[in-house]
């Protein structure tokens, strides 16, 4: 089994800027990708960015391009999400994703991997 603690979410003004972080424990030898989701009550879950465990590869949604870096820190078994001129818009909570199937994550219908963390809030507001 996998377990994902998130960190990092809070109350930001609009332009404001947050970092995500999630750590990964367990059983993490099958993990090969990691991702942030967001869901906003009444809208679907949304990928937000995935990276791949050892070749760093990205992925990003389109609202977010230019503004939210992904990264991993393998060390540490953990993943950054750096998010910069942030939105009302972007007002979510957001969930830590790993599995071990990489097309999950850079291919539609982008289902992410088996493992979540609990989820943190980032609201975006004056």
């Amino acid at each position: 089994q996998v377990q994902l603690v998130e960190t990092g979410g809070g109350l930001v003004q609009p332009g404001g800027s947050l970092r995500l972080s999630c750590v990964a424990s367990g059983n993490i030898s099958n993990i090969n990708a990691m991702a942030w989701y967001r869901q906003t009550p009444g809208k679907q879950r949304e990928l937000v960015a995935a990276i791949t465990r050892r070749a760093g590869n990205t992925k990003y949604a389109d609202s977010v391009k230019g503004r939210f870096t992904i990264s991993r820190d393998n060390a540490n078994n953990a993943v950054h999400l750096q998010m910069s001129g942030l939105k009302p818009e972007d007002t979510a909570v957001y969930y830590c994703n790993a599995g071990s199937a990489v097309v999950g994550f850079f291919f539609p219908p982008y289902a992410g991997g088996d493992y979540w963390g609990q989820g943190t809030q980032v609201t975006v507001s004056s």
